[in-house]
């Protein structure tokens, strides 16, 4: 049996003459299950009244100038994860493999593979009955040399130049950070992840630079994402308004995100434009606990600090003596605090509405744990796909326009005198909202961004 199977070596050139590659270098790896393939601006669309997926490919590594525009047959999308644990949606085409004399069809999943060491991953389901591999050699079947890489590849296009788009964060790990960077090469942008905190200012007049670890000037991006935590809202403002001195355009703006972060003027900001809240009122230490409990309809009530996010810094008072013992407590270390009427009939549910370029692409409804009062979906909240309402939506798109921002996550609460809104969040996180709505908000982010050039131009 094992005379009639090829034998491989970890490494080997193959083709997919359907696809039109005459031949991508491939890592040959009995461990993975599933083959990939790498692909860029993948888009998925109807050819004779089936599923087709378009994409197009670098397939030399570490050359971005030669792409092709491929198309096959669209079978599936998957749930893959990867072995760093990252799990990502893909879609599943089935084409022919060539391998030295032989032929014969397999499935790949289409996916981004720049920061891997192969354009192409070949997975044991695609072996299975007719390879075996020794793992201990490579190449067996032969390698192209340079040239003549060169001249199997001389007719393809030249790849059209993308933007250059930094994200401005603090976790690269950060599903997130992840999405968006992969988004952006996804659609042949060249991506790169700036870590606040390494990154550090010249103030000058003529010449304002912004430098990186180990003295980087930062002068050739085309468009910043910042995805600013609130415990670094100061310095990752004071880096985006320097990227906007630099003329370089920032998905949200330094004044939109500090004044989304201001949970007291951005309240007062959605009130000035018409947007009911629920009834709030405000206070340093305050000295009229009564007052301020009385203000908001008594308890049961919520406090919050001014300064907190992600769920965190809120409480629920049932009664007044308990009402009173946190704000108290807040009091004793001269907190700023937020006293809000509690909305029962939410039952521990909101609305999370992703707005992007004035325009909600996505709506999730997120539901607290049981015996948890707070939806957050980092504090253990669940997330599930819910229809937004034409009020709900307005309300949505009016709040982010109000506070200025171009992509906000918008939290919306519904209650017996109608939708309320909550909070305007200028870095809303993505992971919830994809996992339930299976869309691709990361993509949207990036087309904001490219609208932007195309209308500059």
């Amino acid at each position: 049996m094992s005379q009639n199977k090829v034998i491989l070596g970890s490494e080997e050139w193959c083709s997919f003459p359907e696809l039109g590659i005459p031949t991508i270098k491939a890592r040959v790896d009995s461990g993975a299950k599933t083959s990939a393939l790498h692909a860029v601006n993948i888009a998925p669309f109807i050819k004779n009244e089936t599923n087709w997926v378009k994409f197009d490919i670098n397939p030399i590594q570490n050359n971005q100038k030669t792409v092709i525009h491929c198309e096959a047959p669209l079978i599936d999308k998957r749930i893959v994860k990867s072995s760093s644990g990252f799990r990502e949606q893909r879609y599943v085409i089935q084409t022919k493999l060539q391998i030295g004399d032989s032929t014969w069809p397999i499935e790949m999943t289409l996916t981004n593979r720049d920061s891997m060491g192969f354009r192409m991953l070949l997975g044991r389901e695609a072996m299975s009955g007719r390879i075996l591999v020794d793992p201990e050699q490579k190449y067996l079947l032969g390698q192209p040399s340079t040239d003549n890489l060169k001249d199997l590849y001389k007719n393809s296009e030249k790849a059209s130049t993308g933007l250059r788009i930094g994200v401005l964060a603090s976790n690269p790990e950060l599903y997130s950070n992840k999405r968006i960077m992969e988004a952006g090469e996804m659609r042949g942008h060249e991506m790169h992840f700036l870590n606040i905190k390494e990154c550090y200012m010249r103030l000058d007049a003529k010449t304002p630079e912004i430098h990186y670890r180990g003295g980087l000037i930062l002068d050739q991006f085309d468009a910043i994402i910042p995805r600013i935590r609130p415990s670094i809202t100061f310095y990752g403002c004071a880096l985006t308004r320097q990227f906007e001195a630099l003329k370089v355009f920032c998905l949200n703006s330094a004044s939109a995100i500090t004044q989304s972060r201001d949970k007291l003027y951005s309240l007062q900001l959605l009130l000035h434009s018409g947007i009911d809240i629920p009834t709030t009122g405000f206070a340093n230490s305050p000295l009229d606990t009564n007052d301020l409990i009385k203000m908001v309809g008594g308890p049961p009530l919520i406090v919050k600090l001014l300064e907190g996010t992600q769920g965190k810094g809120v409480v629920l008072a049932e009664t007044k003596k308990a009402a009173e013992s946190v704000i108290n407590a807040f009091k004793s270390v001269n907190a700023n605090i937020l006293v809000q009427e509690f909305i029962k009939e939410a039952n521990g549910k909101d609305i999370r509405c992703f707005v992007i370029d004035g325009k909600v692409v996505a709506s999730i409804q997120r539901e607290a744990m049981p015996g948890e009062f707070r939806a957050n979906i980092h504090l253990g909240g669940t997330a599930s796909v819910i229809k937004a309402t034409a009020e709900e939506k307005r309300i949505a798109i009016k709040a982010t326009k109000a506070m200025d921002l171009k992509v906000a996550g918008v939290d919306i609460i519904r209650s017996s005198k109608g939708p309320l809104l909550l909070e305007v969040n200028s870095s809303p996180g993505l992971e919830g909202i994809e996992g339930a709505t299976n869309k691709d908000i990361a993509g949207e982010m990036i087309k904001a961004i490219e609208k932007n050039f195309i209308k500059s131009k």
